[in-house]
């Protein structure tokens, strides 16, 4: 064995301590996920808090405009019941005709039978 490797094995570590804000902002991160108060962090929880800083850091407007995209084959800037049809097929919806287009009714904000697509819409 080096003499070395020996004195390294002989000296005693300094232990490292947080600083007392560092210890608050440990304490306060676990209290954002521990709902329940319980001062524990279970699945549950741990799963909650990443679903809604996912669901905080989306843009509502955004994901709308993609969701339209995919209806809007044609892009004619609106949702016919043409692309509706189609767009339950692809997804093996054995939809009818007509539940479409109450489907599109709900929201024809122009009464012309088409679902417009706006960037001003309000979600």
């Amino acid at each position: 064995m080096p003499a070395e490797f020996a004195l390294k094995k002989g000296k005693k570590k300094k232990k490292r301590e947080l600083a007392e804000e560092q210890k608050q902002e440990i304490q306060e991160a676990f209290d954002l996920f521990d709902t329940d108060k319980d001062r524990a962090i279970d699945y549950h929880e741990l799963k909650v808090r990443f679903l809604t800083d996912m669901m905080l850091e989306r843009d509502p407007q955004e994901e709308v405009q993609k969701g339209s995209k995919l209806f809007d084959d044609d892009l004619s800037g609106k949702i016919c019941l043409r692309n509706l049809r189609r767009t339950a097929r692809e997804l093996g919806e054995n939809m009818t005709d007509e539940q479409l287009r109450a489907m599109i009714d709900e929201l024809d904000r122009e009464a012309d039978g088409e679902k417009r697509k706006k960037a001003e819409e309000k979600v």
